[in-house]
């Protein structure tokens, strides 16, 4: 499940960053599920997530960082008020939230029709910048990055360079979903990997229906 992964040490303190979208997107292709399989939104528990992973590498969760872009009321009804429930549930639970506004541009299909494909913009800015910051105020001993996004890699030899300047060693985590059937096998290039499947993901589920009451399925 994990190859190339840090010596286990207690007195260290992990902190996470999700890569929200990138790390849901990985998931549904590596383990191939479909809407029905209750993939249909990004269903996992980071806090769960973040102290598994911790757990099995054997160092102490700190603050986890909850990154994602999130569609304004205009372009979704429900799926503005899925983020605006799911990311108050988060705060309350002490995850550090950082959203960006998905922006769109319109797409012709083959047979004419027009439709609108959403874009996460300044995500991966915003974790570099924080991985650089949190590394400077020595927030961390090991970064664990739930993303395979290369455009992370700069800020990693950054991260690294900074605590070389500070006489300390850090390290950091790639985390992400791995089977046979995935089309990304790499994580985050000059990190650690930590690969983990899909019954290692599933036990990391967040069962709750984020989504408003009027959208939810009726119970009998």
């Amino acid at each position: 499940m994990s190859n190339n992964i840090p010596a286990p040490n207690p007195t260290l303190y992990s902190m996470a960053f999700f890569d929200v979208q990138n790390l849901f997107r990985h998931a549904k292709d590596a383990f191939q599920v479909t809407y029905g399989d209750g993939y249909h939104h990004p269903n996992f528990d980071p806090l769960k997530l973040h102290h598994k992973v911790s757990g099995v590498l054997g160092f102490k969760p700190n603050l986890t960082r909850f990154y994602t872009g999130i569609p304004p009321l205009s372009e979704s009804e429900m799926w503005s008020g899925y983020w605006s429930n799911r990311v108050l549930a988060l705060k309350r639970s002490g995850i550090l939230v950082e959203t960006r506004k998905l922006r769109y541009h319109t797409e012709t299909l083959s047979d004419g029709t027009i439709h609108k494909v959403p874009q996460e913009k300044g995500i991966d800015i915003r974790i570099s910048l924080d991985l650089v910051s949190c590394t400077r105020r020595k927030e961390f001993d090991v970064a664990i990055i739930f993303s395979q996004d290369q455009d992370l890699s700069e800020a990693v030899i950054e991260v690294k360079e900074i605590a070389k300047e500070q006489g300390r060693k850090i390290e950091i985590v790639s985390a992400f979903p791995e089977s046979s059937l995935a089309t990304v096998i790499r994580g985050i290039d000059k990190t650690q990997w930590f690969k983990f499947d899909k019954p290692f993901y599933d036990s990391c589920i967040d069962p709750r229906d984020y989504r408003p009451t009027k959208f939810q399925p009726r119970t009998v």
